[in-house]
């Protein structure tokens, strides 16, 4: 029984010896046959040429084409004005915009078709006196014919009677047609200085009025974007949108180049058109006069160019993988940068771009692919458009 007692914890420490001799025993065994891969990780994605037409933004003042002094061409007592014909106020083309007393212009008006008819009747009676002596003179001998007894020049003084009488007849027309003066476009109001009972004399400012038919749109081209500008922007289709309370946003035509660059700023200057403004003829939004708008239009169209997310490109260089998982640095040109993208041409393999890199990437260096990239950056691209 003692020797029980003594020998059993003496088995029990030889046991748990032997056990753990057996576990380092495997532990060495594993840590020398595992073979430990320390080349660092990248994922690669392949990349296609697009053909990427380059959008231009630009910023300019909304102004009307043109902005008329109003002024009354006749004097008389202002009879009365259209409601509309107030400071804000949006008349039509030939809308009336006030009266001027007619009736004197009437009475002249008169006046002068009578002395038409006066003059008329003279050259009448001229003619028919001077077609009697053409008949008289058949009979007499040539050296008494003369001009003065074929009545030439009374009847050349009664055709000058009658000119005379139509122009002094139109003048006349002109002066009571003026008694209504008329709107010369579809017009914003600006300002009245003429109420209903004024005198007003040929000449005196009555209003000034904007033209909404057409605004224009003047915005600058930075000479970075110049190598970007199609070769005729004559005609060219742009948007016109201009953000705050009420946001719009309507298609305009670039008209025209002011054909002059900058002298401080180097920018070359451009002129959109925007037709009807206000939307007097549609149910388009407003834009009015005076807000600042933001252009935007299409520039050329760069042909097998690669777009990049800008991490991806850093000092010009992009990384691609070999043949043996190895990294290799290309120079590449930026052509344009496009938001977080670059739009590159260079040599390289397109279809082993690498995505994320090392820490400190060196040619050369052996990686271990984790992933293939392929359809991230395609997403990503789709979603910046």
């Amino acid at each position: 029984m003692k020797i029980t007692k003594v020998l059993f914890p003496i088995a029990a420490l030889a046991a748990g010896y032997l056990g753990m001799l057996a576990i380092e025993a495997t532990a060495s065994d594993d840590i020398i046959n595992e073979q430990v891969d320390t080349r660092p990780t990248v994922t690669v994605d392949k990349v296609e040429p697009i053909d990427f037409t380059v959008q231009l933004t630009s910023y300019g003042e909304v102004t009307p084409l043109e902005s008329t002094n109003v002024a009354a061409q006749v004097s008389g007592e202002v009879e009365s004005w259209n409601p509309n014909f107030i400071a804000g106020g949006v008349v039509k083309r030939g809308d009336v915009l006030f009266t001027i007393e007619k009736d004197a212009y009437e009475a002249a008006l008169l006046q002068a078709q009578a002395n038409l008819s006066n003059a008329q009747a003279q050259l009448i009676q001229e003619q028919a006196q001077a077609d009697v002596a053409a008949r008289e003179a058949k009979t007499l001998p040539d050296s008494r014919v003369t001009d003065l007894y074929l009545r030439k020049p009374q009847v050349m003084s009664a055709e000058a009677a009658v000119k005379s009488a139509q122009a002094q007849l139109r003048l006349a027309q002109r002066d009571l047609d003026n008694t209504t003066v008329r709107a010369p476009y579809d017009a914003l109001i600006v300002s009245r200085n003429i109420g209903k009972g004024d005198y007003v004399n040929t000449g005196t400012p009555a209003a000034v009025i904007n033209n909404i038919e057409t605004a224009e749109v003047v915005f600058p081209v930075a000479g970075f974007d110049n190598s970007f500008l199609p070769g005729d922007m004559t005609g060219k289709q742009a948007v016109i949108s201009v953000e705050g309370r009420q946001s719009a946003e309507r298609q305009a035509v670039i008209h025209r180049d002011l054909g002059v660059v900058d002298e401080a700023t180097r920018m070359t200057h451009f002129v959109a058109r925007l037709d009807d403004p206000y939307a007097l003829h549609s149910d388009k939004p407003v834009i009015k006069f005076g807000s600042y708008a933001t252009v935007t239009f299409n520039g050329r169209t760069l042909s097998d160019v690669f777009r990049l997310p800008q991490e991806l490109v850093t000092n010009n260089k992009l990384w691609t993988l070999d043949e043996d998982n190895k990294l290799q640095s290309h120079q590449v040109t930026v052509v344009r940068e496009e938001g977080g993208y670059f739009l590159i041409r260079g040599q390289f393999d397109p279809s082993k771009v690498v995505v994320t890199l090392p820490e400190y990437p060196r040619n050369g260096m052996a990686v271990k692919v984790i992933e293939s990239n392929r359809d991230l950056m395609a997403q990503r691209q789709q979603d910046s458009l």
